[in-house]
């Protein structure tokens, strides 16, 4: 399974985007600032606070110890540990990770943990089926 992770809507504040699972719209996202900061480029790391790099990378789902809860989470991620994908409403929330939603206005989400709970069950169901689960963020 695919996921592709559109981002449309970079800004000082937040990055907006859009996942599709196998090229069906699925949700939207919302990630902290985007700064370049992939191999060779100058952007610089704000802990917590950045988006990261542009990239296909594989997804699982492991119990996060800082939410207490099974949630998918980003390997291989160039600079950066420990990203996953869960519930919150606003950039505040993102820890440097990617929010799932339903956009309300700009910067905000709503639904969040239902959008959590289908990708998760997404995921799973795909493994189920021996299928290995990627995002390719862009």
């Amino acid at each position: 399974m695919e996921l592709i992770l559109t981002r449309v809507c970079k800004n000082k504040d937040y990055t907006e985007g859009r996942i599709e699972i196998d090229g069906t719209p699925f949700c939207d996202t919302l990630e902290p600032t985007w700064r370049d900061v992939g191999w060779g480029h100058r952007g610089r790391k704000v802990e917590g606070r950045t988006a990261i790099p542009e990239g296909r990378y594989p997804v699982v789902i492991t119990r996060s110890p800082r939410f207490g809860e099974w949630l998918p989470l980003l390997l291989h991620v160039p600079l950066f540990e420990g990203i996953r994908i869960h519930a919150g409403n606003s950039v505040h929330d993102t820890a440097g990770c990617i929010l799932v939603g339903c956009r309300r206005k700009p910067g905000l989400l709503l639904d969040s943990r239902l959008w959590v709970y289908r990708l998760k069950r997404k995921i799973v169901e795909a493994k189920a089926r021996g299928e290995g689960v990627w995002i390719v963020v862009k």
